[in-house]
């Protein structure tokens, strides 16, 4: 069963549903370590609740690189094959990106290249934009820019407020990022220029 890392830094909503999806058998792969920069996130809480390896690796006072070298030593001391980034609040270095090539995946609460960066549903609201979305992406050196893998469209209604738009973003999120993970550790894919190419296409 092919071995997946995850990073986060909060409450690990997404990291919850792949867990269960890999729990179910719905994921056919085995979550190998949960690490987080923060110590009390709850998303480590609820990584040992659920008997996974549960890593806090403070970054406080540690430069990128150096605290990425930390990270990178955890993953591959747990024979990590893909690293999922669910909720994780830190830029990754080149170091780090070098380390696992084409072997990182994001989730981004926008439809991508729109909005990049932090607080985007509020961002894409306050645009007033008619459909807004989520991405899975490869992640590259640039900011929320990496190759796309797969995305998911929510209309904005008449009605939404930021929250109740970012809610129901969340929730497409966690239903297509599980399916992105199936599909790159298939291999079944070829990346062409930016685009992704797969066999369910």
């Amino acid at each position: 069963m092919r071995r997946i890392g995850i990073l986060l830094s909060g409450r690990g909503s997404n990291f919850e549903a792949i867990a269960r999806n890999a729990a179910s058998g719905r994921l056919d792969a085995a979550i190998a370590v949960v690490i987080s920069n923060r110590p009390q996130a709850p998303g480590l809480e609820l990584a040992r609740s659920l008997g996974l390896p549960a890593l806090a690796i403070p970054s406080k006072g540690l430069d990128r690189e150096a605290y990425d070298a930390l990270v990178i030593e955890a993953l591959h001391a747990h024979d990590v094959e893909l690293v999922v980034l669910a909720g994780y609040m830190r830029l990754l270095s080149p170091g780090f990106i070098r380390a696992f090539p084409m072997r990182i995946l994001n989730i981004h609460p926008s439809l991508l290249p729109a909005f990049p960066g932090l607080d985007a549903q509020h961002q894409a609201f306050e645009y007033g934009v008619r459909v807004s979305g989520c991405t899975v992406h490869f992640v590259d050196e640039h900011l929320d820019h990496g190759p796309i893998v797969m995305q998911a469209a929510v209309p904005v209604r008449a009605e939404d407020t930021a929250e109740s738009l970012s809610a129901r973003i969340l929730a497409e999120e966690h239903r297509i990022y599980s399916e992105a993970i199936r599909i790159v550790l298939s291999g079944r894919y070829r990346i062409s220029g930016r685009r992704i190419v797969t066999e369910e296409y």
